[in-house]
Parts: structure tokens; C-alpha cells; sequence
């Protein structure tokens, strides 16, 4: 690994500390209350060091679901012998957990933030995450003759929209009934209706 790799891999471990640590302080007082130099402690870099990566807190709480990828690698990698549909529930299921565990305030903050940013894509196809999800749907597509949609990545881009919607429902309602079982809620019943052939009209 030459230097300028190196200095990347820093750059990016170093941020990460700086999520992590965040995210983790959140979890026991309201992310106002977190100050930068709370962060800077908690990931063992200095004030200048934060502000390298992140212009203020709200710059990093717009970046601060990048965590959410990484927790998903791993979930995914402890299991590698899954099937493409018992992966597909792992991400859900693993993305409800995350959520879950940052809280719905600190949910909140990040989609007022999210609100009030220029307009961007609705998914970024780079992420872990959509790659992950639109490969089970490509596999499930191969193994079983085909989805009664449009494309896996429709799909994968129908699914995410879906399950932030019942993230937004559950943070309206302050966190008051658990994510998880609601997501698998409705991950069942998508199962049903997409293990369904698609048909076409005929006509009259």
C-alpha cells in the first residue's frame, strides 16, 4: 500500500471513529447536548481532527448513517451460507436493529437534517446496503423464473422507500412500538405477494 492509500484509509478510519463515537453518545444524552469536544473525546482525536472532516455537527449527522453499511457487512459476513431471500431478510432486519439502537430521536434529527438539504438521489447505488439488497433480488430472480415486477432494482429502490416510510411512522409515534416486528410485518407479507408470478392481462 503506497502513502497515498494509506492516508485514505486513515482519513477514513478516523472518520468513522468520529460517527461511532457520536452515535454512541447519543445513545445516553440528546444529540444537542453532545458537544464537538464530547466527540472528539469519546474517539480520542482532537477538535482539529473533527473539524478535517466535518465543518459542524449537523455536516456530520447528514454523513452519520454511513455506520449503518459497515453493521451491515458484518451481519452479512457471519453468515455467508444464507439463501438470497434469508440474506434479504438479514439486511431488513439488521437495518430496523441499527435503527433501533441509535433511538428515534436521534433518528429524527438526521431526517430534519436530511430535510433540509439540497435535494440528492433517493438511494445512492454505491452504498453496501442497496448493492447487498439488489443482489438478493437478482439471485432470487435467477434461482426462482423471475419477480412480479418491473426490475430487481425497482425493487430494491420500492423496498427502501417502504421501510424508511415505517422508520418516519415509528418516529412519529417516538419510538412506542418496537421497529423490528413491524418491518417483519410487512417483509412477510411483500414475501407473499412477490413469490407470486406476474401475470398479464389478456385481452377482450
Amino acid at each position: 500500500m503506497d502513502y497515498q492509500q494509506r492516508r485514505k484509509e486513515q482519513a477514513q478510519q478516523t472518520e468513522q471513529a468520529i460517527l461511532q463515537a457520536a452515535m454512541e453518545l447519543s445513545r445516553h444524552k440528546s444529540f444537542d447536548k453532545v458537544s464537538v469536544r464530547d466527540i472528539c473525546q469519546k474517539a480520542g482525536i482532537t477538535t482539529g481532527a473533527f473539524y478535517h472532516h466535518f465543518k459542524s455537527k449537523d455536516e456530520m449527522l447528514l454523513r452519520g448513517f454511513s455506520p449503518l453499511d459497515h453493521f451491515m457487512e458484518q451481519a452479512l459476513t457471519a453468515y455467508p451460507d444464507d439463501s438470497p431471500r434469508q440474506r434479504l431478510w438479514r439486511l431488513l432486519s439488521t437495518y430496523a436493529a441499527f435503527m433501533e439502537s441509535l433511538g428515534w430521536e436521534l433518528v429524527t434529527r438526521y431526517y430534519q437534517q436530511r430535510l433540509g438539504a439540497p435535494p440528492s438521489h433517493s438511494i445512492d447505488p454505491h452504498r453496501f446496503t442497496y448493492r447487498a439488497m439488489l443482489d438478493c433480488l437478482r439471485q432470487i430472480q435467477a434461482e426462482e423464473g423471475g419477480l412480479p415486477v418491473p426490475t430487481p432494482e425497482w425493487l430494491a429502490d420500492f423496498l427502501f422507500r417502504h421501510f424508511r416510510g415505517v422508520v418516519i411512522d415509528w418516529i412519529i409515534h417516538q419510538g412506542s412500538y418496537p421497529l423490528l416486528s413491524r418491518l417483519e410485518q410487512d417483509y412477510n407479507l411483500f414475501s407473499r405477494i412477490f413469490q407470486t408470478p406476474a401475470t398479464t392481462p389478456q385481452a377482450e
